[in-house]
């Protein structure tokens, strides 16, 4: 039996329960629960999560879609 504890991987609390890849829009659509037309319009409108190309593929960073969510929610907490 050992006595050392384990330490939770320190990347896993960074992506907070986002996959360890880039997301797709079909990911941002899944996970928003809207339709991918919407995550488009996100995209061409500059409101969503920031998303970036790899060739003519849009990707998402979950850092930075996680960090989108963290804003959003202290910005509905102070208008409320």
């Amino acid at each position: 039996m050992s006595t050392k504890r384990e330490q939770p991987d320190p990347r896993a609390t960074l992506r907070a329960g986002l996959p360890d890849r880039y997301l797709t829009p079909d990911d941002i659509a899944d996970m928003f629960e809207v339709p991918l037309e919407t995550v488009y319009q996100w995209r061409r409108k500059r409101t969503g999560p920031p998303g970036f190309r790899i060739g003519k593929y849009v990707r998402y960073d979950p850092t930075d879609v996680r960090a989108y969510v963290t804003q959003r929610k202290s910005a509905d907490q102070i208008a409320a």
